[in-house]
């Protein structure tokens, strides 16, 4: 078992799109409502699991669900036959899927590992697309979304302040982020390889997010004029319509600007399609042999599969434009060596904090021996001085602490030293025994 706390260990159980096809990962997908509730949900579980979950964060990504727990850790003769089931089992119920249907494609790292993992993602190292910065930020609202809900404690806490230092020094002590590609620059530029120029095309983005906003801001660097932001709250797309020279339109009006475009970039956080083949039809009745460009961006996708067997009908998903966008990020291959390097020592750092934590009960305990001894003596000498005045009684006080702090500054510095060295246990067993304080 990974030492990583006393009563603790962390485990990292997820999947991604390397083991994953989309139609699952969209299936699986924890949209805001969703991870609201599956925290409830593990809230309302605690008392009747009292070996289960302690601490959870749920990363949840067009790319990725990953689970990182602080569970129970018992000896190794005690250990549970599977201590992701309690995850799995959270999985399930929150989301309505048997384990059959997706545990096969599950991935799962314990200890150290799971701490390199996290921080490999957050590093841009483990994405479809190299390097890419967005998740960073995906990182941190996991762990805002878990110290919202109160999720994480001392370990998960730990585990991603350590992960979010080491992706902003890969972003800023290596090139690793450097020339920039994201897949809304990439949905542009396929676009155009279907349809050229952009300049005459009528361009609808339906979504009015971050994804939106950067494929209209690619759409207007490659010269593309009229542009249409759809979006379900119409202040939204009217705000970013002004702000970046588009056209807004509101969501009852999505099959008319269909209808109208040669090119439609889908990015909204819908959990289901919105987009289907009979509004699809509709709008390749409407043109003779005008192509329309469907670009899905979103997960779970928003386009109907199925429009793609429409005659004239070029529909591009997720998985399809990181495949084409990893050619263009090569050139940060010789960076990998670099952020392993940060990763590494992120790594070997959070090791020794959590060495040093197993070491803080045994310290917490000999404090409050130590002063239960000095109040306890500290009474006993007062009651012999009954006429003692309030200044020298203060000064008696103030020696007592300063003998304690002094007599124990050293041990607990040393303790602390030999824990951050891997010899916590031993320590920490002989300690008990000295000071007998108990298991």
């Amino acid at each position: 078992m990974n030492s990583l706390h006393p009563t603790k260990q962390i485990l990292c159980l997820g999947l991604g799109y390397r083991t994953a096809p989309v139609e699952l990962r969209e299936r699986l997908n924890y949209t805001p409502a969703i991870l609201d509730n599956a925290f409830l949900h593990l809230r309302s579980q605690l008392d009747s699991r009292p070996d289960g979950i302690h601490e959870l964060a749920i990363l949840s990504t067009c790319n990725r669900l990953e689970f990182y727990a602080a569970v129970s850790a018992h000896p190794p003769h005690l250990q549970h036959p599977d201590p992701f089931a309690p995850v799995v089992n959270l999985i399930v119920e929150t989301r309505g899927l048997s384990a059959a249907e997706f545990e096969t494609r599950l991935y799962r790292h314990t200890g150290p590992q799971a701490v390199e993992h996290l921080c490999r993602v957050a590093s841009g190292l483990d994405s479809m697309i190299l390097g890419e910065s967005q998740i960073l930020g995906q990182v941190a609202d996991a762990y805002e979304a878990a110290l919202r809900h109160r999720a994480v404690g001392p370990v998960l806490s730990a585990l991603f302040r350590t992960a979010i230092r080491a992706g902003k020094r890969a972003r800023t002590e290596t090139a690793i982020s450097r020339n920039p590609a994201s897949i809304s620059s990439m949905a542009v530029k396929l676009a155009e390889q279907v349809i050229h120029p952009l300049a005459g095309c009528r361009v609808v983005v339906v979504g009015a997010g971050e994804m939106g906003e950067l494929a209209i801001e690619a759409l207007r660097a490659r010269g593309a004029g009229q542009i249409t932001v759809v979006n379900r709250t119409p202040q939204r797309a009217l705000e970013l319509a002004d702000r970046l020279g588009a056209r807004a339109l509101g969501f009852e009006q999505l099959a008319e600007a269909i209808r109208d475009a040669d090119i439609a970039i889908v990015s909204t956080g819908a959990p289901h399609t919105i987009i289907g083949p009979e509004m699809v039809r509709d709008a390749m009745a409407h043109r003779q042999t005008r192509p329309l460009v469907l670009i899905d961006i979103a997960v779970p996708r928003n386009v109907d599969a199925v429009v793609r067997e429409i005659a004239g009908v070029h529909l591009f998903d997720i998985d399809q434009l990181y495949a084409r966008l990893e050619n263009a990020v090569n050139g940060r291959q010789s960076e990998i060596p670099h952020v392993e390097a940060i990763v590494a020592q992120e790594v070997s750092d959070f090791e020794a904090w959590s060495r040093g934590i197993e070491i803080m009960p045994i310290i917490t305990d000999l404090r409050t021996k130590a002063e239960h001894i000095r109040q306890r003596e500290l009474d006993r000498t007062l009651r012999h001085l009954p006429n003692l005045d309030p200044e020298t009684r203060k000064h008696i006080e103030h020696l007592s602490e300063s003998l304690i702090n002094k007599l124990l500054h050293e041990p607990t510095r040393r303790l602390r030293a030999q824990a951050g060295n891997g010899h916590a246990a031993e320590y920490a067993q002989a300690v008990r025994h000295l000071f007998d304080l108990g298991d």
